[in-house]
């Protein structure tokens, strides 16, 4: 299985080596909280001097208009010393407030009251009160006076006959104002640093965790891996694909978009798909759940017969995803069809050879009981049978490799007890070459193997096996018919279907499956029905286009 390995890896390291990724993202994210919070804070900054301004004004307008509108300084207007009571109604009112100033002026600019006495009487300074003296507004103006630069609020003082009189001008100095800003924004600076503080830790927490996350590699690390890794993905001649933990595909090299698809095609076509989408019979989603792993199974994909490995990916004890590859049964067909006909050859030989010792001593025991006549004539009756079957296999199949097989089965089922019969009509003049040669003889020898696999457990009189081909017509025709149990109703539906099977043990479920499939790819197809000797009767269809025919003054050319 595959696991996640963790720890740094060497991986083209230079001699220079820059700051790692850790430090430059620590440096990177706290120059961006740095910069975040500057801006931030100047922004505070002028919005709270600007917001702190206006209140200080709007509130030296409030009262200059309170102070304008008392009953008490109108009358004060008419005595021929206003300054005397003026100034005692002002000075507390001023010192509730925290004014600077609370000056009241006739329509003259002379002031009736002062936080200084001895300039009463004199002009007011700041050039600022035609507004409220000659067009009896009420308004904020930020002037130069004898007290220094101040925000002010003015307010026309009217009489009863709303004729402007004076002028109330309350004032606070613009040094104060600007003192209690710099208060106020120097708490804000303070708590916008510990935040500073708290993100430039953040950002080393989080960058120690990401480290971790890489597997402590730099990104120079981690691309060349990926480099690399695409160059062995796509240079394998193995189909490989990587899905996550839900069963969706993550990777699809160029090999296994070639078997699936017989094209490359763009990611954005198979990543993130359900690998069920593509891959409906390979179990994936079972090696998901259950963690295990599958080698060497044959399957088909696409156009292609594939042997498979199936591996989960285990990250921390856990399963993150599974790898699929296989690759193509074909590129392996030679030296798999070498061994098969070898593999057939040594059971027809040993077949022979258990055939020929049984014969042996049948003929040894009747010669030792002098039976010399009995003898003979059973030698007779065993070469007129052989002869027989083979005259019949020269007269009747012009195909030496279907003439082959039939002697191999015939053979295998004399050595397991078992009656096969060739039916005396059976004719096949036609010689496929090529993919429909193996497909016919793939079909015809996995056809007779589960005819002989299906009755070699019946009582022995009833183990019997019969076979008709002929090619008359448009298509060559073969039919193995058995004695076995047959084929269930609820079954027929499912038996060419890869890994369904009614047989006990292990990699099973594939004969029916390849044989149907090989069949298709050259036009023919596979029929099952109830046979005649009460077990399953198979039919395999295959169009003769491309075959050869032969006479029967050629078929012996071959022997």
């Amino acid at each position: 299985m595959f696991a996640l390995q963790k720890g740094r890896r060497k991986v083209g390291r230079t001699s220079k080596r820059s700051f790692s990724l850790k430090v430059k993202m620590i440096i990177l994210i706290s120059f961006l909280i740095v910069g975040i919070f500057i801006i931030f804070g100047l922004f505070l900054h002028s919005f709270i001097s600007t917001t702190i301004e206006d209140q200080i004004a709007k509130r030296a307008l409030s009262v200059s208009q309170s102070i304008a509108n008392m009953p008490s300084i109108r009358e004060a207007f008419e005595l021929e010393n206003p300054e005397n009571v003026i100034q005692d109604i002002v000075q507390p009112i001023q010192k509730s407030i925290g004014a600077e100033f609370i000056v009241v002026g006739n329509k003259k600019g002379i002031r009736y009251s002062h936080p200084h006495p001895e300039r009463i009487g004199k002009q007011m300074v700041g050039g600022d009160n035609v507004r409220a003296l000659k067009k009896g507004e009420s308004y904020i103006s930020k002037r130069e006076g004898s007290l220094g630069l101040s925000i002010r609020g003015k307010t026309p003082i009217r009489n009863q006959d709303e004729a402007i009189i004076g002028v109330v001008s309350v004032g606070f100095l613009n040094e104060e104002v600007q003192n209690i800003i710099q208060q106020q924004i120097r708490s804000v600076w303070l708590t916008l640093f510990g935040i500073i503080l708290v993100g430039i830790f953040g950002a080393i927490a989080i960058a120690i965790y990401l480290k971790k996350l890489l597997s402590n590699m730099e990104p120079e690390e981690i691309s060349q891996i990926l480099l690399q890794r695409e160059a062995i993905l796509q240079s394998t001649h193995e189909g490989i694909i990587a899905v996550d933990k839900q069963g969706k595909i993550m990777m699809m090299n160029v090999a296994a978009q070639n078997v699936l698809f017989n094209q490359e095609l763009e990611s954005s076509q198979y990543i993130g798909r359900s690998a069920s989408e593509f891959l409906p019979h390979t179990d994936l989603l079972h090696v998901l759940e259950t963690g295990e792993r599958h080698f060497n199974k044959e399957m088909v994909l696409g156009d292609a017969i594939v042997l498979t490995n199936r591996t989960p990916i285990f990250h921390q004890q856990s399963i993150i995803g599974a790898v699929f590859t296989f690759r193509k049964k074909t590129e392996l067909e030679n030296i798999t069809k070498e061994l098969s006909q070898i593999k057939q050859y040594s059971n027809a030989q040993r077949a022979q050879t258990h055939e020929f010792s049984n014969k042996l001593y049948t003929i040894l025991g009747l010669l030792q009981l002098g039976k010399r006549e009995e003898a003979i004539t059973y030698i007779k009756q065993e070469n007129k049978t052989q002869l027989e079957f083979s005259r019949f296999l020269l007269k009747n199949v012009a195909d030496p490799m279907f003439q082959g097989l039939l002697q191999g089965k015939l053979n295998q089922s004399n050595e397991l007890g078992i009656k096969m019969t060739i039916h005396p009509d059976s004719q096949l003049n036609t010689i496929f070459t090529g993919e429909k040669q193996k497909a016919f003889l793939t079909t015809a020898g996995n056809l007779i193997e589960n005819a002989i696999e299906s009755v070699k457990h019946e009582a022995k009189s009833k183990r019997k096996v019969a076979i008709l081909f002929t090619d008359i017509g448009e298509d060559v025709i073969v039919e193995v018919d058995d004695s076995g149990s047959g084929v269930a109703p609820d079954d027929i539906n499912y038996i060419f279907e890869q890994g369904y099977t009614t047989k006990d043990g292990e990699n099973r479920g594939i004969g029916l499956a390849l044989s149907k499939h090989v069949l298709n790819r050259v036009g023919g197809n596979i029929l099952v029905e109830e046979g005649e000797l009460g077990g399953a009767c198979f039919i395999m269809i295959m169009p003769k286009d491309g075959g050869k025919s032969y006479g029967q003054e050629d078929t012996c050319s071959y022997y």
